[in-house]
């Protein structure tokens, strides 16, 4: 049985019980009808609650523990791995994952955040916070796929870049600045999807692509929540994190309506970790669907698209600006 979230109460009181009738050896016809309707339920149940799901709750929903990452979609989805370590400068990021890997019939070089599932692990890759080292490695690897011709695949999982003193001190900033001018110049396509957290310039620094997506229940924003709240009221509390979580617009519906990513994919009734399998299944049917959109696109073409993509991202006032010009030279 998977962790129970704070508003799952009522789904895991009917789990509970349905789980002690299943056992229950000696259940009569009565009984075994019953299961049936408590089954009916449980699901009207599920897709009652997770589809009006708040940001703050989407946000738990991501941070779930058991919620797949990227060496679970490995095991289940890519074939042939082959994992390449290091930056050829300081060592190897064990929070960004890269490797040569096969989709289907297409050959790919596959590059992602790990967090871990067990503290151990966790603590291992820095719970997906990647270092300068991790970004200067992922854009090491997409230089080799383009020079052998092969699509990208980024899958996106982190609350944010880690944020140590070292970090910074070896050029975090500015190593995921060179990330996002390089993706937009690499002949290669490239696939983005937010199979979790999409924390920041964290995210960003490998979240340059073609087709950009977001699992159902992900979330990618600027900030976390509790930043957020933490600047504007000073206090994350239980009450402000919530706020700034609405505020925020970093739900993939919000993000859809927006134009920031071009697919919601969706997640099995109750939430990706609740169904690895059929998770896996659908976003492998996603990812070969946008490799075969790209394959065959001349590389200038693909460059120029990438470019006015990001280009037609957000809303101005042309007048406004216009006369806001105006007025300042007078």
């Amino acid at each position: 049985m998977p962790e129970r979230l704070p508003f799952e109460q009522e789904i895991g009181e009917l789990e509970d019980l349905l789980a002690r009738m299943e056992a229950d050896t000696d259940a009569s016809i009565s009984s075994a009808e019953e299961i049936h309707r408590i089954r009916r339920e449980l699901v009207a149940l599920k897709r009652k609650i997770y589809n009006n799901l708040s940001a703050w709750n989407t946000i738990l929903v991501a941070r779930h523990r058991e919620r797949p990452q990227l060496l679970d979609y490995v095991e289940s989805i890519f074939d042939e791995f082959v994992e390449l370590h290091g930056d050829r400068a300081i060592g190897d990021d064990r929070a960004m994952r890269s490797g040569f890997a096969r989709l289907g019939d297409f050959r790919v070089m596959l590059i992602g955040h790990q967090k871990g599932h067990t503290t151990k692990e966790r603590t291992e890759c820095f719970y997906g916070c990647a270092h300068p080292e991790g970004y200067r490695k992922a854009l090491g690897k997409m230089r080799l796929a383009a020079k052998f011709g092969l699509p990208i695949i980024c899958l996106i999982d982190t609350p944010g870049a880690y944020p140590g003193i070292g970090a910074e001190e070896r050029g975090q900033a500015q190593l995921i600045a060179t990330n996002l001018l390089e993706m937009s110049r690499i002949p290669s396509p490239i696939v983005c999807v937010v199979i979790g957290e999409g924390g920041s310039g964290g995210a960003l620094g490998i979240g340059i692509g073609d087709r950009v997506s977001m699992l159902e229940h992900a979330y990618y924003s600027v900030i976390s929540p509790e930043g957020c709240a933490g600047i504007l009221w000073k206090v994350a509390t239980e009450e402000t994190k919530p706020l700034a979580a609405e505020a925020l617009k970093l739900t993939a519906r919000s993000l859809h309506k927006l134009g920031v990513i071009d697919d919601i994919i969706p997640e099995p009734l109750g939430a990706a970790h609740r169904d690895q399998r059929e998770m896996a299944n659908t976003l492998k049917s996603y990812l070969l669907r946008y490799l075969r959109e790209l394959r065959g696109i001349p590389p200038e073409e693909l460059l120029r698209l990438r470019y006015e993509k990001f280009r037609r991202m957000g809303v101005y006032d042309e007048v406004a600006e216009n006369g806001a010009a105006v007025a300042a030279a007078q």
